[in-house]
């Protein structure tokens, strides 16, 4: 250790720590800007100019050594014309324009203006005349704005390891850039995004940042777009290293059925990675369905949380993704589960309306036994019609009941003899029992369900399978790849369509339709339909199947109070779960209408946190079960990144899938998933770049 002074006030500090972080440290602020924490110092701003005691020159502080016996001055006159010097000279090639630069109120050499005070005028301004750099994906580079703090090469090549930024010249103008001027994808940046997030002005940003959203949630989008908000760059990361089951404890923190989502989940995650901007999103849903198949448990079976028993009991009516969650939770909470289902297997849509050839019933049986194994009571074929009565011997309930009535559309024909109901048939299908499916087939509706259904009647044995929708074919709310694969085996898709009438006596003969010229909704959400003058045509088929969605199966006898399409109405649908009778919460899609199994194990998660609480408990149902560590930031240079394809599943061809009721995408290969995982930003990691140390953090700050 070593004593030193400045300005009058004695610190113990580090031998040979650089006196302007000693300085900061202790609260004592001292202008710089090209320093930075995490970075080598540079000096070469002279923002951080001091006097030491002893010595004819001024030094600057960031690369001045700690030694005992130093005596500094930051304030004096000499030192502050200095700076005023610099700082006009950095001045004196930046644009005035500060009201209308993007990082307005959130920059460094704004504040440091501000500090140092205003330029005197006494040097000439000159004009760079760099074009804006936009040609790059999710990066914006504006030369003009540059003052060479160099913080952005020093992350890029000591911080990062990607060596791709440094220092340029064109005529007499210095820059910051890649060699010969490339694009960063052709120069093989990682697109971290560490240059912005050191970079002082207005010069490197973000091309599109969400502003609405807290800076970790628009910095992780995947993460935030997660409804579970599962860190999935964390265990893209453990996956990349081969650390699978460490991976699998990562996704197991927040959700407990990781095998299964890795087969169904619509991976809304995906469609917010950044790196669908630079060539294809990361094919996230893979990688957690790689880790859950190559889980041993090591890390998380029998070492989770589990609360010592309160006494209190919970009853969870529906054993669906929503209610096995929930239950999951509340029984770590210490509480007693029982789960009440009214079909002869839990799993709720996951086991009954999702087709065993997207989700094999093994994987479903798999992990609700991790729940039982909790400790959490499971009874089959009993459904709950009265769940007040239920409070005589449980102390709180919670409706997770699903939506497992289809709709039936009150149209012509609706009522005819081969006529079916999307719910009813995937049931009949997963029970065994007899569907009353015909040979030529039309499906009502456009998203996931509806190809679901379209497809098991493939795999039945149907002949002639037509898929038709209100919904053009880009506002289908189908995955793609359901749409695609269904049209591989044959089915045949026609987007824009009203239905007119189902057409038949006493059993169904087809369907009549119009094109839709344009289909919206008004503020009420009443459908707006135009339909193309003489469009009118018609398709042959002895078996209608009605998806255009699902209800909770309920009556206002239950003696709750109900919403719209049959919701089981609660105070708020994420905040406040609790139904009309004290006691009672709901969650899932018997709250919101039916939407993804991702979503309804967030809700769960969250009632189960509210129900803790109802109960006594403090609602914290968090959990760390894999290993935390910080995860390396020098990150190295890849050649090729940018081009990086994305590794695809292994997928039957439709010619051996169409027929049977077997899994027929088998997931990125062994070969492939370390490839996958490699293409990953790893965006997360510009969340451990310290923060900048500004004037306004620090009492002792100049007054102006």
């Amino acid at each position: 250790m070593a004593v030193i002074t400045i300005d009058g006030k004695t610190l113990d500090v580090p031998e040979n720590k650089n006196v302007l972080e000693c300085a900061l440290e202790a609260g004592i602020y001292i202008p710089h800007l090209c320093h930075h924490k995490d970075l080598s110092p540079l000096g070469s701003c002279r923002m951080c100019v001091v006097e030491v005691e002893g010595e004819d020159q001024v030094t600057t502080a960031c690369t001045l050594k700690a030694r005992d016996g130093l005596r500094i001055h930051t304030k004096t006159p000499e030192v502050e014309r200095l700076r005023m010097l610099a700082l006009e000279l950095l001045l004196t090639g930046h644009p005035e324009d500060c009201s209308t630069c993007p990082k307005y109120g959130n920059c460094e050499l704004q504040m440091l203006i501000q500090y140092i005070g205003p330029k005197t005028g006494r040097l000439k301004m000159r004009t760079k005349g760099f074009r804006p750099k936009e040609e790059n994906p999710l990066i914006l580079h504006d030369m003009n704005r540059c003052v060479l703090c160099g913080r952005c090469v020093r992350a890029c090549n000591e911080l990062r390891g990607v060596k791709v930024l440094n220092y340029q010249k064109k005529e007499m103008e210095t820059y910051v850039g890649t060699l010969h001027d490339k694009l960063l994808k052709d120069a093989d940046c990682r697109f971290c995004g560490a240059c912005v997030e050191v970079c002082p002005t207005g010069t490197i940003r973000d091309k599109v940042l969400n502003q609405e959203v807290k800076k970790e949630d628009a910095v992780v989008p995947c993460r935030y777009a997660c409804p579970a908000h599962t860190d999935i760059p964390r265990y893209i990361r453990h996956v990349k290293n081969g650390e699978y089951d460490e991976a699998a404890a990562v996704i197991r923190e927040k959700v407990p059925f990781p095998n299964a989502l890795g087969h169904i989940c619509t991976h809304t995650c995906e469609l917010e990675c950044k790196r669908k901007e630079v060539n294809e999103a990361m094919s996230i849903r893979d990688i957690k369905r790689y880790a859950a198949e190559h889980d041993t448990g090591s890390l998380w079976k029998g070492k989770g949380k589990q609360l010592p028993d309160t006494g209190k009991k919970v009853c969870v009516a529906g054993g669906g993704p929503a209610g096995l969650t929930a239950a999951y939770y509340l029984r770590k909470q210490g509480h007693a589960v029982t789960i009440k289902e009214a079909l002869p297997t839990p799993g709720g849509m996951m086991a009954y309306g999702i087709p065993s050839y997207r989700l094999p019933r093994e994987i479903i049986a798999d992990e609700v036994k991790v729940i039982e194994d909790q400790g959490v009571q499971i009874e089959v074929n009993a459904k709950v019609e009265k769940p007040e009565e239920l409070l005589k011997e449980y102390d709180a309930v919670l409706m997770a009941i699903g939506g497992h009535k289809g709709v039936r559309l009150p149209m012509e024909g609706s009522g005819l003899n081969g006529v079916i109901i999307n719910t009813d048939f995937l049931r009949a299908v997963s029970l065994g029992n007899e569907t009353g499916l015909g040979k030529k087939v039309i499906v009502l509706g456009g998203g996931n369900v509806a190809f679901d259904c379209a497809r098991t009647a493939k795999r039945l044995g149907a002949e002639e399978i037509h898929l038709a929708c209100l919904e053009a074919r880009d506002a289908m709310t189908a995955d793609d790849e359901e749409i695609e694969q269904a049209q591989e085996e044959g089915i045949f898709v026609h987007p824009a369509q009203t239905f007119e009438r189902i057409t038949g006596t006493d059993h169904v003969t087809g369907v009549d339709f119009m094109n839709v010229k344009s289909f919206t909704f008004d503020e009420n959400r009443r459908a707006i339909i135009e339909k193309e003058e003489g469009s009118e045509h018609h398709i042959d088929a002895d078996t209608v199947i009605f998806a255009v969605g699902q209800r909770p199966d309920i009556t206002e006898e239950a003696g709750l109070e109900l919403g719209r399409g049959n919701s089981i109405k609660v105070n708020d649908m994420e905040q406040d779960k609790a139904t009309s009778v004290p006691g009672i919460f709901a969650a899932g899609d018997a709250i919101y209408g039916t939407k993804s199994v991702i979503m309804a194990i967030e809700s769960g998660r969250e009632a189960a946190s509210q129900i803790d609480r109802y109960l006594g408990g403090d609602g914290d149902i968090s959990e760390i079960l894999a290993p935390v560590k910080k995860p390396e930031p020098y990150i190295g240079q890849c050649p090729g990144f940018g081009y990086a394809q994305r590794k695809q599943p292994a997928i039957d061809p439709p010619e051996d899938r169409g027929s049977h009721f077997g899994p027929f995408d088998h997931g990125i290969c062994e070969s492939d998933i370390c490839a996958e995982a490699g293409r990953c930003l790893q965006c997360d990691l510009r969340l451990q770049i310290s923060r900048p140390s500004l004037w306004g953090d620090f009492a002792e700050s100049k007054e102006v």
